[in-house]
């Protein structure tokens, strides 16, 4: 019962993770004005003192510096995390730059690929194992992705990169085992220093987005919490989660950005995405129902009669 209140308050927690990260494009619209490398480093600035702020008022203090002793000493978790902040900086830039680049269809077809990876890794690095109807499943979507990319019309760059970022980098939290709150402050603490030479080099040469109480400033400091929110929800829950359970809610993500590309930023949606699209939900609900009992009891009956022919 104690486990079943934990899967359902993950697949929750990672519901809303991707409910937030299929609206960003919103927010992220309104630097336009502001380089995405200059976004970026906010970003990344912002997240780590919020999460520093978090660590304080929660009492973690001495949970990180347990944590930060024990990667010290297990290099490879050490090294893991160093590659976790690095991926998902690049991730976040390259996320940026395609949103106001007008390129938000293309952003939900790479978190539309990305799930996939995610099965992908799963089966074949952490040696989860799929039903018949989830393989089909996921044969389904990955046919829709497929031909998607093959009549894009060009090669879809930013997707792939998004794609394969975001799915290494949930590997990384597979491995590294962090807490949510304290391996995000972690993550943060590694790249800041990076941010903060960045913002001295920016300001020092008069070159950098007018500091204080303008709109666009507190909306960059802002980065910081829509950046750490959904991030600590999808920590906790890829915990709690396999990552094939992950990659179907992860189709929340890319559905609510390709709604936003098409109907609010007018970005065209032709016959190829609604043949694509009709191939990956078809998928989506194959998987959401494989689990139920009559396709449990169909599945077995199949496995039976192979069974059969190959005793024959």
């Amino acid at each position: 019962m104690v486990e079943l209140k934990s899967q359902t308050k993950a697949t929750t927690l990672a519901t809303l993770a991707f409910v937030l990260w299929g609206i960003l494009p919103v927010y992220w619209k309104c630097f336009s004005q502001v380089p995405a490398y200059e976004v970026l480093a906010h970003r990344i600035w912002w997240s780590f003192v919020f999460m520093v702020a978090l660590v304080l008022i929660t009492g973690r203090t001495r949970t990180l510096a347990d944590e930060v002793r024990g990667l010290v000493a297990q290099k490879r978790r050490l090294a893991g995390l160093a590659l976790g902040a690095t991926l998902i900086s690049f991730n976040w830039l390259t996320y940026i730059w395609a949103v106001n680049n007008d390129r938000v269809v293309e952003s939900s077809l790479g978190y539309y690929i990305n799930p996939l990876l995610n099965v992908l890794i799963g089966v074949t690095i952490l040696r989860e194992r799929l039903s018949l109807w989830q393989f089909l499943a996921v044969l389904l979507a990955a046919v829709g992705v497929l031909y998607l990319t093959v009549n894009y019309g060009s090669f879809p760059a930013v997707a792939l990169i998004l794609a394969g970022t975001m799915s290494v980098y949930g590997l990384t939290k597979k491995v590294t085992g962090l807490s949510a709150v304290v391996g995000i402050t972690l993550e943060t603490a590694l790249i800041a220093p990076l941010a903060l030479i960045f913002f001295i080099t920016l300001y020092t040469s008069g070159n950098g987005y007018p500091a204080g109480f303008n709109p666009t400033f507190l909306l960059l400091v802002g980065a910081g919490i829509v950046t750490s929110v959904p991030l600590i929800m999808f920590a906790f829950s890829l915990n709690q989660l396999s990552l094939t359970v992950m990659g179907v809610i992860q189709y929340v993500s890319p559905t609510l950005t390709l709604c936003l590309g098409v109907f609010v930023f007018n970005e065209p949606f032709t016959r190829t995405h609604l043949i694509s699209f009709g191939f990956i939900w078809g998928g989506l609900i194959l998987f959401t129902i494989a689990r139920t009992p009559p396709l449990v009891q169909l599945e077995r009956h199949i496995s039976r009669r192979l069974a059969g022919f190959k005793n024959r």
